[in-house]
């Protein structure tokens, strides 16, 4: 919720916790056309690095359609690292087929570097 202006933002969240390999994935993001470029975005991944590092999690995953230029070009601002494509890994609902790319943050990245990076920009 936007405070401000009491209206629903978006969201980002959690999901495919792996508790026994202390990783997890974030995603599932979207913001309203009026919170683009903002730096809600920015404010958000950073409570939820800070969270995750915090509460024993090592790594944090990141996936996307190759096409969503503006998903992964935010990924990358907030400081994660491109690991590959994953080819045709996905169907579409129309039933073609997508490259998934994979970025990631790890701890030891967020406490050395990252964390102090991501405040910088907010």
């Amino acid at each position: 919720m936007d405070k401000r202006t009491n209206a629903y933002a978006g969201s980002s969240r959690f999901y495919d916790i792996k508790l026994n390999q202390h990783n997890l994935n974030l995603g599932y993001t979207w913001y309203g056309q009026q919170f683009h470029g903002t730096g809600l975005n920015k404010h958000c991944k950073y409570l939820l690095f800070d969270f995750a590092f915090n509460n024993g999690f090592e790594r944090v995953e990141f996936a996307a359609d190759t096409t969503n230029v503006r998903s992964v070009a935010a990924m990358k601002s907030v400081g994660c690292t491109v690991e590959g494509i994953l080819r045709s890994s996905v169907i579409r609902l129309d039933g073609s087929r997508r490259d998934t790319i994979v970025l990631s943050m790890l701890k030891k990245e967020w406490e050395h570097t990252l964390r102090q990076k991501l405040e910088d920009k907010l």
